[in-house]
């Protein structure tokens, strides 16, 4: 086995797979990689088995040729906002409950009314939408008051495979944020809230904090026993730790869903619900949007005009908001597609390109509000950071460059999730901050492509559909 230095493993266990890279601590050089599918429920619901995500990642650390045999230290990076609930002896409870189930609308709508959009972002940080933990919580004790009741630990994504390996209880900051019952403004658990919703803060994980280690690797968890386990943290933050993202540096990155961030100085608070003030892995700030529909609804367009998904045309008249799912960003959970300025001279290409534009209109839309987090502390020709899947495609890079009339750096890193995971991993063994790690590595260097001129027509269609979206 080539080399014989510090090895570290990062874990991406995302909606779709898990992914595991081996990291030479020294150079960032990836040893190796594995990678497992997932099964994600289809219908009205989005969920999957825990224990899918368990034997997917045994499965992903049997493919890195030996290296989860000599790691130093393992940590993982999970899809955010997830309702993992468990009995006393760990096992599910039920399918967990997936970030993009929207059947949780209502329960956020009363959440939201019950004490004022002010009220969340102000105290928590987030105003709750369908996907936030506290949601899908109240949806269970609503429609499965069996299942809530049986509760003895409730989990995260990430949480639960933390646990499996060291057995430890806990989370970190970053992705307790995101359930809607951790506190910004106190950096704690609400428990007045916690009351308000029926759970029992003895059933939630301990939160730890910046570079805290979870513990130690357990006997038969696939990697090996008494290598250190970091706090690990959502996908969003750990694909930051794994860029080594400045303040005001934007990040957009194109997968099942769409996400904008940067990190921040300032702790966000936005009533209007549109910018989570999620926290960094780091022990900063990490404002961020979410959409429902990205590549998978630009996919699913292409394949309903029987087209290659990079077989777009210029031109044309339509406006398409591509919101498959209903939408989270804007927030419209009951929305559908909606194809506006068809003409007889429209041809496929223009409408897959169109749904495209749609994608990326609300990205870019929502970014604008992330970045005014830190107020005037951005440069608004910073060249935005595209990662994720669709940013090896072309279309996705030039419809964002033509949207947004800015630069373009795609990081020639790839599962930059796994990688963040693999630099909080790093930092257990070394001691330097995350940033420095990732610098070290040179994660962010890749393509720069120059800005195109922006297409003020296309910009202005979709704004004037917005409204029929709803």
């Amino acid at each position: 086995m080539a080399g014989q230095g510090q090895v570290v493993l990062g874990v991406d266990s995302s909606t779709q797979s898990t992914k595991v890279l081996a990291v030479d601590v020294d150079s960032g050089e990836v040893l190796a990689r594995g990678q497992a599918a997932h099964t994600v429920s289809a219908g009205a619901g989005r969920e999957t088995d825990p224990e899918v995500w368990w034997r997917a990642l045994q499965d992903a650390l049997g493919q890195l040729g030996g290296y989860a045999g000599r790691a130093d230290a393992i940590a993982v990076g999970g899809q955010q906002h997830g309702l993992v609930v468990l009995d006393e002896r760990g096992r599910p409870v039920r399918d967990a409950l997936l970030w993009n189930d929207v059947r949780s609308a209502p329960q956020a709508e009363e959440l939201v009314a019950r004490h004022g959009a002010d009220w969340w972002a102000e105290r928590i940080g987030s105003v709750p939408a369908a996907s936030f933990t506290v949601a899908k919580w109240e949806w269970l004790r609503t429609h499965e008051p069996e299942a809530a009741a049986a509760a003895a630990a409730v989990r995260l994504p990430h949480d639960f495979l933390t646990e499996r390996l060291s057995g430890a209880a806990v989370t970190d900051r970053g992705d307790a944020s995101g359930t809607g019952w951790w506190a910004a403004s106190t950096g704690a658990y609400d428990e007045a809230l916690l009351a308000e919703v029926g759970l029992d803060p003895k059933l939630l994980p301990a939160v730890l904090g910046p570079g805290e280690a979870a513990g130690t690797v357990r006997e038969g968890a696939g990697v090996r026993p008494g290598a250190l386990v970091g706090a690990g943290t959502g996908d969003n933050a750990a694909a930051a730790l794994g860029l080594g993202v400045a303040p005001g540096q934007p990040v957009l990155s194109l997968g099942t869903s769409g996400t904008v961030y940067a990190v921040a100085r300032q702790r966000p608070a936005d009533p209007s619900g549109t910018v989570a003030g999620f926290a960094a892995a780091d022990g900063g700030w990490l404002p961020l949007a979410c959409t429902l529909n990205c590549t998978l609804a630009v996919d699913k367009v292409a394949e309903l005009l029987g087209r290659g998904r990079e077989e777009v045309e210029p031109g044309g008249s339509v406006a398409f908001l591509p919101f498959l799912d209903g939408e989270r960003t804007p927030n419209l959970p009951y929305a559908s597609g909606l194809l506006t300025g068809v003409r007889h001279d429209t041809t496929a290409g223009q409408i897959l390109q169109g749904a495209y534009d749609g994608a990326v209109y609300a990205l870019l839309a929502a970014l604008d509000l992330v970045l005014a987090v830190d107020g005037a502390g951005h440069a608004p020709d910073e060249p935005i950071l595209l990662i994720g899947g669709g940013a090896r495609g072309a279309a996705w890079r030039d419809t964002v460059r033509r949207l947004s009339g800015r630069a373009v750096q795609v990081p020639a890193a790839s599962e930059l999730v796994a990688l963040g995971a693999a630099v909080q991993a790093a930092t257990l063994l070394t001691g330097e901050q995350p940033a420095a790690v990732a610098a070290r590595w040179r994660t962010d260097h890749g393509d720069l492509l120059p800005p195109l001129p922006r297409d003020h027509a296309t910009l202005a269609r979709l704004a004037a559909a917005l409204p029929l979206a709803g």
